[in-house]
């Protein structure tokens, strides 16, 4: 039988920790900007996540790679400023924490002082446990990251689902494991087999945070201008679009440039 739901003025690692143990599911959505934000926030989301996939939607680069530390710093902020409820994890952008533990407390330092943010969220597994390990020192709390890892694409080749082979499904359930012992206060897992991402739900006692991994996990994630409809040339079968404010936003500018050419816009109470 599930705990009735409680009501949270502030969404803390606790919380969220709360939350798996009663069986409540977690909504975690993205955003980089501060009227985003402030709406997602408003409207009760749990985890705002400033993704390096700001590296697609807001700049248009094919992968999350070319997103800069400053500029992750840059929406991160923005995104603070709006929040008043949620926890808000903000992506490492790569090459900030891999092959270099120092330079990972460094660069997470950073983010933590110059956004206000609540936490970082790290790629990978045991490859990069010595970065995990140093900004979990600093009182920094991290997420991780498994399944499939964007940063890593050029390794993969492929945006498929990962670990249905049993050799990576066993190495991502020992690595889910090994950022739950090294203290981890949630994992985002990526891509992979529902039946998997259940069994590596059940094998953690810390939230496990899906996208495109099934409804037996504790919680979801999507891109937010994906989950609004304002991008329409992704479509992948994990995605529900609840908007299509690409339909709408091509239609509102196309009115506004007939108005405006055909003198219409202003009219007389739209002036001064």
């Amino acid at each position: 039988m599930l705990t009735p739901k409680k009501e949270y003025k502030k969404i803390t690692t606790n919380s969220l920790q709360e939350m798996k143990q009663n069986g409540e599911k977690i909504s975690m959505l993205t955003a980089y900007d501060y009227t985003l934000a402030k709406i997602v926030d408003g409207a009760g989301i749990d985890i705002i996540l400033v993704g390096d996939s700001a590296s697609n939607v807001m700049a248009g680069h094919e992968t999350t790679l070319p997103i800069t530390l400053n500029e992750i710093i840059y929406h991160a902020s923005s995104v603070v400023r709006a929040i008043n409820r949620c926890l808000v994890v903000v992506d490492m952008p790569f090459g900030s924490y891999q092959g270099n533990s120092k330079e990972a407390l460094f660069n997470a330092v950073r983010i933590m002082k110059e956004t206000g943010g609540h936490s970082v969220k790290l790629e990978g597994g045991s490859e990069i446990i010595e970065s995990i390990e140093r900004i979990l020192t600093a009182g920094i709390p991290v997420m991780g990251h498994l399944g499939l890892t964007p940063q890593s694409i050029y390794k993969f080749g492929t945006y498929t689902v990962r670990a249905k082979e049993e050799e990576e499904a066993e190495k991502l359930i020992a690595d889910a494991r090994l950022l739950e012992k090294t203290g981890c206060f949630a994992i985002v897992l990526e891509k992979v087999p529902a039946k998997l991402a259940k069994k590596v739900a059940e094998s953690v006692s810390i939230p496990i945070i899906g996208i495109g991994a099934g409804p037996n996990v504790d919680g979801q994630v999507l891109v937010l201008h994906d989950m609004l409809g304002m991008t329409h040339e992704f479509n992948p079968r994990f995605l529900r679009r609840y908007l299509n404010l690409f339909k709408d936003i091509t239609r509102a500018v196309k009115s506004y440039v007939s108005d405006v050419k055909s003198n219409d816009f202003p009219n007389e109470k739209e002036q001064y």
